[in-house]
């Protein structure tokens, strides 16, 4: 064999071996410098953090049978981990979002004594009773048994539970502005008012679809009640 020959191949396959080594490894570089999303964290979703649990769950509502079937699947959370995984209910944190048309149902009995004319104008609900439309919060009170959506889990039960609530703002605008039309009211006054009336463990939201999507960024899965 030509020693001059044999030489330049072994140079050759040396160059070729350095060339792909070299490769490989901006392209291991490349990969490893590949990020997972973190989305941002801001102040005003730190609430989420602060419910306790070792399981969490956002139920998102829309509708005024949404309201009532939330109500139901979030005492169904509860019930399942306790029986079948011994968990007490301050290890599951849940939060049920009330927005659009289940708005109202965030508001306590004064707000639904005093403007409940126009709040049923969305959610037409009748009180079993009395046969009239509502002057209280019917998802709220304990009186009515199986006789509505909720088939008797209610929202005062739930706050015992640790259930927490994200009422929609822009909603809330659209409803104070409706019972200032009704009423002669002033729309700033009476959305000030029903913020100081919300129900027990609620936090009012900028928008009820901003806290489906904040719920889900902080580790909550998402359950839609129809």
């Amino acid at each position: 064999m030509n020693p001059e020959r044999s030489t330049r191949r072994s140079f050759a396959t040396a160059l070729g071996a350095a060339f792909a080594f070299a490769v490989g490894s901006r392209v291991t570089s490349a990969q490893g410098r590949t990020t997972t999303f973190q989305p941002a964290r801001h102040p005003q979703d730190a609430w989420l953090d602060s419910i306790p649990g070792k399981h969490r769950t956002l139920i998102d509502t829309a509708t005024v049978n949404g309201g009532g079937s939330a109500l139901l699947y979030a005492y169904n959370l509860y019930a399942a981990n306790k029986s079948d995984y011994s968990l007490a209910e301050r290890d599951v944190a849940v939060i049920v979002c009330f927005r659009h048309s289940s708005t109202s149902f965030g508001f306590n009995d004064a707000m639904w004594g005093k403007y409940g004319a126009t709040m049923n104008k969305t959610v037409q609900l009748t009180d079993p009773k009395t046969r009239q439309p509502p002057t209280t919060n019917l998802y709220y009170s304990v009186d009515y048994g199986t006789d509505l959506p909720n088939y008797g889990c209610t929202i005062q039960d739930l706050v015992k539970f640790g259930t927490h609530f994200a009422v929609c703002g822009m909603a809330s605008r659209g409803l104070a502005e409706g019972i200032a039309a009704d009423t002669g009211a002033n729309a700033e006054a009476v959305y000030r008012e029903l913020m100081a009336n919300t129900i027990p463990n609620s936090h009012v939201v900028t928008a009820g679809v901003l806290a489906v999507n904040r719920a889900q960024e902080h580790g909550y899965t998402l359950l839609t009640a129809l």
